[in-house]
């Protein structure tokens, strides 16, 4: 349930955001006119000097404002190396294997899945290099110097490998979702797009004339037509990210986590009239991407049936899509979480903590409910691969 932000004073909306990014994006409307939200929140969460991507450290912490999977237990990537060391075979188990990990965080994924396979003896230890990608090049060397730190120096990936086409296996967990989208709306008989104005001491949405053909192209080739007062989140961005994968995977495998829905759900009226843009600060959900400005997460909703159309543009083939919660059980997460029961020295909290992150790994209500796109290039799709052949039993009623 999203409660609603109390109102704030133009002064309380200055003071809870950063000054010089308000400034800047002012500056700009007020010498060119109205932008797009797209580049309005494509401002806020990647500005090089003042973005929230680039300038939050502890964004995804427990003091921060908000988790994600990786952070939230090692075990959710421990049980993500199953599928690297099923891809690597399936790939006819190379030399080298990269394992590309986009908007990297932390490294806490990469870093669990390194750990995974060389405690576990696999072969695949041997060959997998470790690529983090992230948006603020020092948080991407402040990762690999922590992978260095615990001893996993020998698999990281040389920084030059992220301008080549890899063999091996591309991880994005929650990276779509915060990639700027462009917002329609309908108003009489006229499709237009909603525009960031200044006005009054701050920012205001105004509707006009739609800035590009695309996003309503977007919306047509998947079979949605808008409703009188109804918002929409397009996701030209997301799409664009996808379609690239083509030229950044030679062969291998690609798996996209994120929450989103089929397009026809995404844009369903009844459901969702005002859209799926949502704000995250201090593990609190909102819905005003004009508060804090750049000390919060804006997101959106991504549209799947849009990004497998993508995919198929750019030259890959879409293996099948699931939930979270179907591809970690078909891992073996429980597996992971029985082996982790018997290790020496782990006290009662700590098996405690695994296991209520395990509930809310796979928990529909919760990440359990996010979705798992699994793309291919150059790479066998049958038999189906694990975290494609799992099946949970439809809730009851």
């Amino acid at each position: 349930m999203i409660l609603p932000e109390p109102p704030a004073t133009n002064a309380e909306r200055w003071a809870e955001s950063d000054r010089a990014l308000v400034e800047r994006l002012r500056d700009a409307i007020q010498a060119e006119g109205p932008i797009t939200f797209a580049r309005y929140m494509q401002t806020v969460l990647y500005d090089p000097r003042r973005g929230y991507y680039t300038t939050s450290a502890e964004r995804t912490t427990r003091a921060g404002d908000y988790l994600t999977a990786p952070e939230l237990h090692p075990i959710f990537g421990t049980t993500l190396a199953v599928q690297v060391e099923e891809a690597w075979d399936r790939l006819g188990r190379p030399a080298i294997f990269i394992l590309r990990e986009e908007a990297a965080g932390s490294g806490a994924l990469g870093l669990a899945i390194l750990e995974r396979l060389v405690a576990s003896g696999s072969p695949a230890a041997e060959a997998v290099r470790y690529l983090p990608i992230e948006a603020d090049p020092r948080r991407e060397a402040a990762i690999r110097a922590g992978v260095k730190r615990v001893g996993h120096g020998a698999g990281l990936a040389d920084p030059a490998a992220a301008m080549a086409p890899v063999v091996g296996m591309v991880l994005a967990n929650e990276l779509l979702d915060a990639l700027p989208v462009h917002r329609l709306t309908v108003l009489g008989d006229d499709l237009l797009e909603l525009h960031v104005d200044w006005r009054g001491g701050w920012f205001v949405e105004v509707a006009l004339s739609p800035s590009t053909p695309a996003p309503a192209a977007a919306l047509d080739r998947v079979g949605v037509e808008l409703i009188e007062g109804q918002v929409a989140e397009v996701g030209l961005a997301a799409a664009a990210w996808v379609r690239g994968l083509g030229a950044r995977l030679e062969r291998g495998l690609a798996m996209v986590i994120d929450y989103g829905h089929p397009a026809q759900a995404l844009y369903d009226p009844d459901l969702r009239l005002r859209g799926l843009l949502r704000t995250y600060r201090r593990h609190h959900v909102g819905d005003d991407p004009y508060r804090f400005v750049g000390r919060q997460d804006v997101t959106a909703h991504v549209d799947w049936t849009s990004l497998e159309l993508a995919a198929a543009d750019g030259g890959l083939e879409v293996l099948g899509r699931t939930t979270q919660a179907e591809a970690l059980s078909g891992l073996g997460l429980g597996d992971r979480l029985v082996e982790l029961q018997s290790q020496p020295g782990l006290t009662a909290e700590a098996y405690a903590a695994a296991r209520a992150s395990v509930v809310r790994l796979i928990d529909p209500r919760a990440m359990g409910g996010f979705g798992v796109l699994v793309l291919a290039r150059g790479m066998a799709a049958e038999p189906p691969l694990r975290s494609l052949a799992f099946r949970m039993p439809p809730r009851a009623g």
